[in-house]
């Protein structure tokens, strides 16, 4: 067990029952009363973000995970089908278990968090920046750079990402698989 004071940044806790990851804590002191403890938790095992406050000392539950490297190989009726790198286990997740579905590509290697209370993977996190290839992309009307004009362009996955009017079909680019924003054209 734990209390407050080891909360940190990444962490998952198990509160009610349901499994939340610590987006952003901090503490509040006033010269009254004692020090509170809050967080902004988002779910692992559900879709909701709270906001939680605790009594400085009080005891809280965190949840050894363990992060593996699997390979993406396919997406069927199952659901999305990944490789463990090492032990060469297949298993099938569903999409509201991976943080960024439109930008998986075959062959990808992913993390999977296990919980290694009941063994069972809690999400999958893609790298923070991919390449994707451009699939799909009008033609930029030239003279028209003056501002930080945006066009969408279709990537190979299928997804698709505002990129500046300079990127045309073919080329590879990178982007941020958290906000699904373009971040360079890679030569």
């Amino acid at each position: 067990m734990a209390n407050t004071a080891d909360i940190s940044r990444g962490m998952i806790i198990k509160l009610d029952g349901s499994l939340y990851t610590v987006v952003e804590f901090g503490e509040n002191k006033t010269a009254r009363a004692a020090a509170k403890v809050w967080a902004k938790l988002k779910g692992v095992d559900n879709s909701r973000s709270i906001e939680k406050t605790w009594n400085s000392g009080d005891t809280i539950y965190p949840v050894r995970v363990e992060r593996k490297a699997y390979q993406y190989l396919y997406k069927d009726d199952t659901g999305y089908n990944f490789m463990d790198n090492e032990t060469f286990e297949q298993i099938a997740l569903q999409e509201q278990l991976i943080d960024a579905p439109q930008f998986l590509k075959e062959a990808q290697e992913v993390s999977v968090l296990i919980n290694t209370e009941t063994e069972q993977p809690m999400s999958v996190e893609l790298p923070d920046k991919i390449t994707v290839l451009v699939t799909y992309s009008e033609p930029g009307v030239k003279g028209d750079t003056a501002t930080r004009t945006l066009k969408p362009a279709t990537v190979e996955t299928g997804a698709t990402v505002n990129v500046p009017l300079f990127v045309n079909e073919g080329e590879l680019i990178r982007i941020n698989t958290k906000t699904g924003e373009y971040v360079e054209r890679v030569k």
